[in-house]
């Protein structure tokens, strides 16, 4: 997309950010200050030199963010006050969940997770609606839900960091640990991204795209949570009792949500481009779509009430080719229908590639934090351990995604389909791997 004299002008006479900040501004950080604070006077026997520097760091990093993107000031605060309430009526018992009523039914970690999924499932169906009908209230309900179910998973994150502390303060661990606090650190990353193009774009049509893969990882959370019984707090393998934990894995996720992100960019991107399906053509896909959501349906309802749990996860992922192949069918027959409610390609385009920009160089300091706690724990940057060479992989194609785009110009149909593939590169460097490989990230395997 080509930068126009006016737009050069406009951000050559643009005041500097230090002149843009108003007292509000300042009142932010001084709160984020004392609240940092007053954090490190609680806890600060639990911290070493190095937790004590990343505590400085997020509270830097967080002042900007809040003077940046000034809507994400109230998400902070409405988290900081779920999360504190919760801590309170915790006391210093974890037993005290079992009955107090807001802990049972509202804020213990394992509870506001399952309102934060439940609310960004209705906040798809709701982004849906809104596309087909073009309801201005119901768009607007679609992103309340959104940011709604985003504090509910961070609050979650919060309380379940104490619970961990409750439990022991050998135990006590930031929950990035495992593939079920890891999911809740997905969606939420995810749906954060979302919401500032929401917001910078002034479109809502994309929600209904983005906020399905984060329904995706919702019903992954779900079985791996009741199926695996995965929620239980943990102690962390020798492995994972390092401070490079605290920010390597969220850098990755950084990563993970911004190309999850981009990938339903590229099909919203693809969906642009105006290809009514033949009113004969659409009497026979319909028909096959209806049949597939059937056939997984089936599946699914066997898989829950299979008594051997492999068996029935089997079932349960047999269920997603039919029901893959039903969403495609829906998806040429609206493909005309849904071209019209889309932004303009070119808007899309512009937010894909932002996305993995972001994304790209989250996940490069990822993999260097990573190669420096390697170092530390193994005694090498590198060993072509499967996780390890499946990162390499996402990683040159994502380099291979942003070069052709710079120095060629790509543009179009040709790299949304590039992000959606790649999408599936990246789950399988982080699901896939854990599945069917084993080596020395074996600790997070299903």
């Amino acid at each position: 997309m080509a930068v126009t004299r006016e737009q050069l002008v406009e951000d050559f006479e643009r005041p500097s950010l230090l002149r843009r900040l108003s007292w509000f501004d300042g009142a932010w950080a001084l709160l984020l200050v004392l609240g940092s604070g007053y954090a490190y006077r609680l806890y600060h026997p639990y911290m070493d030199a190095y937790e004590v520097a990343i505590q400085a760091a997020a509270t830097l990093a967080l002042i900007a963010w809040g003077w940046y993107w000034k809507p994400v000031r109230g998400l902070t605060l409405a988290v900081a006050a779920l999360s504190l309430f919760a801590l309170w009526r915790y006391g210093g018992s974890l037993a005290t969940a079992q009955t107090d009523f807001f802990l049972k039914y509202l804020l213990a970690s394992q509870q506001a997770f399952m309102w934060m999924s439940a609310l960004y499932v209705f906040a798809t169906l709701a982004y849906t609606l809104m596309m087909f009908t073009g309801s201005a209230f119901v768009g607007r309900t679609a992103t309340a839900l959104t940011w709604s179910a985003t504090a509910m998973g961070l609050a979650g994150l919060m309380v379940r960091w104490r619970e961990s502390y409750l439990m022991g303060t050998d135990i006590g661990h930031i929950p990035v640990s495992n593939l079920y606090e890891v999911f809740i650190l997905f969606a939420v990353i995810t749906a954060l991204l979302y919401l500032y193009h929401e917001g910078r774009a002034a479109t809502r049509t994309m929600g209904t795209f983005v906020l399905l893969v984060i329904s995706a990882s919702v019903g992954f959370l779900l079985w791996y949570t009741f199926d695996r019984e995965a929620y239980h707090i943990q102690p962390l393998v020798p492995a994972l009792q390092s401070y490079w934990m605290k920010i390597h894995v969220p850098a990755n996720f950084i990563g993970y949500g911004a190309f999850a992100f981009a990938a339903m960019l590229g099909v919203a991107a693809i969906l642009a481009q105006p290809r009514p399906l033949a009113p004969e053509r659409r009497r026979v896909v319909l028909p096959l779509a209806a049949a597939g959501f059937v056939v997984a349906g089936a599946l699914l309802a066997a898989g829950l009430s299979a008594g051997d749990a492999g068996f029935g996860a089997t079932l349960d992922a047999w269920a997603m080719l039919p029901a893959t192949v039903a969403l495609l069918f829906v998806v040429a027959a609206c493909q005309g229908r849904l071209a019209a409610q889309l932004p303009a390609p070119a808007l899309i385009d512009d937010m894909m590639y932002k996305a993995i920009a972001l994304g790209f160089a989250a996940f490069t300091v990822a993999t260097i934090l990573g190669a420096l706690w390697a170092a530390e724990a193994w005694g090498g940057y590198w060993s072509w351990d499967p996780k390890e060479t499946w990162a390499l992989i996402v990683w040159l194609n994502y380099a291979g995604w942003l070069h052709l785009r710079l120095t060629k110009g790509l543009r179009g149909t040709p790299m949304a389909w590039w992000a959606v593939i790649g999408l599936f590169v990246t789950a399988f460097a982080f699901l896939g791997v854990n599945m069917f490989l084993s080596g020395l990230h074996s600790y997070g395997t299903l």
